[in-house]
């Protein structure tokens, strides 16, 4: 089994010369059943990647929920509160905020006069929820749970808790949806998943300035009743009209229940019928193929060296992304603009991010275009501590760009990592890569409150930080074009036979 999975000879399908007994792998035999998108396909990946909406709505809520509101003198033109620009060195009776206290995190809890890390500290424990939710959950998408089971638990998780626990749930409802999107199509479409998400996820950003509006001067725990509520009726949902991961039913070996999956959303033609009843008579998988515990994918990526260079590099690059990809939208609050404007065009400026990689990412290289974002991104994020020498609708162009940068460097990290691994750890590596992500997004929020002070400490240090992270993605092998793997030892061989004479990672 070093070499692939077989599963069925060729001579197995007609479209194979019966003379030819060479087995097919795991990949190809799925590739024959869906490689042609069809409706009931196109279907299911609405459902799945819907679940970016939430995500999207969890992550960002805390643009509204922790910005620090307006206030005003309570007798104007009256010494010193007229001079003044910091409420923390006027005494209670001269000011008052412009909304009810309860409107933010920061003027109820009266969390205005604190330090940076305190303010930031609301978020920064949502992010950090999710860093330790992936590490609890990520590996259950490839083990006992699966895919569906797992996107379903992520998100009763965020429906019915907030802050802490919600980021606990939110950990792994992106990487769970991407992976079960990627392997419900064909290889032709697998690059398209990730700019469903993404579009999915600009949606969820662009509802946030609506639900805002709507409830501004009401209570900042409204807000998330908001979000709360359909993340419930879509949980529903789940249950009754998503189908699991074939891929994962057949190396778990409950080949049944996949092949059940498979005639659901195959075509009706003779190729994929052919290739359903071959599957149905053919052997279940070898027991070392699906033998995966909770934690059993960490330790296989320990323990193979070139697995962990892999993966490595990508959770280092991840935390780059993630301080620009979080950091941004945090930040719009120290911008001299509209916050309800400012977050709009933040949410639309993810529809360029989706549209560009949508038509990049089967003609460039993997390595290369991630290297170009994050720069692009870094760049951009550096010029924006620039304040006083620009206008504030450059800036918030500049902002725009960084913003938009990160976004498609995000989704092509999620596509790259796809791409990486074997189907055995794919969840778990994907989920891992997210959460190196959100690592980045933990230190955000405080950056953010430094930033209102100095903008170096924000814009200087998210730029920074991202293009030297990006550079690592050099380190890694390209990927495009390439077929998918389903266990360890089919991917080692494979690099084995890429690196052969070479050094690579």
């Amino acid at each position: 089994m070093a070499d692939s999975t077989p599963l069925l000879s060729k001579s197995d399908s007609s479209d194979f010369d019966p003379s030819s007994k060479q087995p097919l792998s795991l990949d190809e035999t799925i590739e024959q059943c869906i490689g042609d998108f069809r409706f009931s396909q196109l279907i299911q990946v609405l459902l799945v990647t819907f679940a970016w909406v939430f995500d999207s709505q969890q992550t960002f809520i805390s643009i509204f929920t922790d910005s620090e509101p307006k206030w005003h003198c309570t007798q104007p033109g009256s010494e010193p509160c007229s001079s003044a620009t910091d409420v923390c060195h006027l005494p209670d009776h001269a000011w008052s905020w412009d909304d009810p206290a309860r409107t933010t995190i920061i003027s109820d809890w009266n969390l205005q006069c604190e330090n940076s890390f305190v303010k930031g500290l609301p978020a920064s424990s949502f992010f950090l929820g999710c860093v330790l939710g992936g590490l609890f959950l990520a590996t259950l998408g490839d083990s006992s749970l699966g895919r569906k089971n797992l996107l379903l638990l992520s998100c009763l998780l965020i429906s019915i808790s907030s802050l802490f626990i919600s980021g606990v749930g939110r950990a792994t409802v992106g990487s769970t949806s991407l992976v079960l999107a990627t392997e419900l199509v064909g290889k032709r479409w697998r690059g398209q998943m990730g700019v469903a998400c993404a579009t999915t996820a600009m949606v969820g950003f662009l509802t946030l300035p609506g639900i805002g509006y709507l409830n501004r001067g009401e209570s900042w725990r409204t807000l998330y009743l908001w979000i709360s509520i359909p993340t419930i009726a879509y949980c529903v949902i789940v249950v009754f009209f998503v189908h699991e991961s074939p891929r994962w039913l057949l190396v778990r070996g409950r080949k049944e229940e996949a092949i059940c999956t498979l005639k659901a959303i195959s075509p009706t033609n003779d190729k994929a019928k052919n290739m359903i009843m071959a599957l149905s008579s053919a052997p279940t998988l070898e027991q070392e193929s699906r033998n995966v515990d909770t934690f059993a994918a960490f330790r296989i990526l320990y323990q193979r060296k070139w697995a962990l260079r892999r993966l490595s590099i990508l959770l280092f690059m991840g935390c780059g992304i993630g301080t620009v990809y979080y950091g941004m939208p945090l930040s719009l609050g120290n911008l001299s603009f509209n916050l309800y404007l400012s977050v709009t065009l933040n949410a639309l400026a993810e529809i360029p991010s989706s549209v560009i990689t949508s038509l990049i990412v089967d003609r460039f290289n993997r390595k290369n275009l991630l290297l170009f974002f994050n720069m692009l991104s870094g760049i951009c994020s550096i010029l924006c501590v620039v304040k006083g020498k620009l206008f504030t609708r450059i800036q918030i162009g500049l902002e725009l760009v960084s913003f938009s940068s990160s976004c498609t460097a995000y989704i092509l990290a999620h596509i790259y990592s796809i791409d990486l691994f074997p189907t055995s750890v794919r969840n778990s590596v994907l989920s891992l890569t997210r959460q190196s992500v959100v690592f980045g997004g933990v230190f955000s929020p405080v950056l953010v409150a430094a930033g209102r002070r100095n903008d170096f400490l924000s814009y200087g240090i998210f730029g920074l930080v991202v293009i030297f992270c990006g550079l690592f993605v050099l380190l890694l092998p390209e990927t495009k074009g390439k077929k998918l793997c389903d266990t360890m030892d089919e991917e080692e061989s494979k690099e084995g036979s890429a690196c052969h004479g070479t050094t690579c990672a």
